[in-house]
């Protein structure tokens, strides 16, 4: 594999980004872009919403890892994961066997700002969702901090974003080819 073809995947918090840096990375670099949630509500053909209240959030998370797992192309791909798929055990490994992982990393206060225009958040589906984001950041943000390089979102223009993230890809890439060689 060289390196202009390993895949990046991009995690983090919800509200870090990652949708919007993965659809500007992707252009920048070529690739194609697939959000994992999307793909997963695609093949369900039910939302991520309708999922969690049918399904549970086990089995969302069994649908994430199946995704990661051979859901997607091996190469030239940007994958943006959902906010809880990088927390589960085994799926950081399994990301970076497959590719580059940069974690996209914002504020507190940033993603509260975030979230609040988006209601398509299963998880925030609870009577007070600021506290339910206050106690699922304290509790993901070590994992978040060891999933590879970080970049921080706030109050940054989002092409300063992108070309950070497209030169840390470069670099990892190259190590991830050579390692696989």
């Amino acid at each position: 594999m060289e390196p202009a073809d390993v895949n990046l995947y991009l995690v983090g918090f919800m509200g870090t980004g990652k949708s919007t840096v993965g659809r500007a990375v992707a252009t920048r670099i070529g690739f194609r872009l697939l959000d994992s949630d999307h793909e997963i509500e695609r093949a369900e053909g039910r939302t991520i919403t309708e999922i969690f209240a049918q399904n549970g959030e086990a089995a969302f998370r069994a649908m994430e890892k199946s995704f990661i797992e051979g859901g997607h192309p091996g190469e030239r791909t940007v994958i943006s994961c959902g906010g809880g798929l990088v927390v589960q055990p085994g799926m950081l490994e399994a990301l970076l066997a497959r590719g580059v992982v940069v974690c996209l990393h914002a504020s507190l206060e940033t993603v509260l700002a975030r979230t609040s225009r988006n209601r398509n958040r299963p998880l925030l589906e609870v009577e007070n969702p600021e506290e339910r984001i206050r106690t699922l950041y304290a509790a993901r943000e070590p994992i978040y901090r060891r999933a590879g390089t970080m970049v921080l979102t706030d109050s940054r223009p989002l092409g300063d974003i992108v070309a950070h993230v497209v030169r840390i890809w470069q670099r990892d890439a190259r190590d991830f080819a050579a390692a696989k060689r």
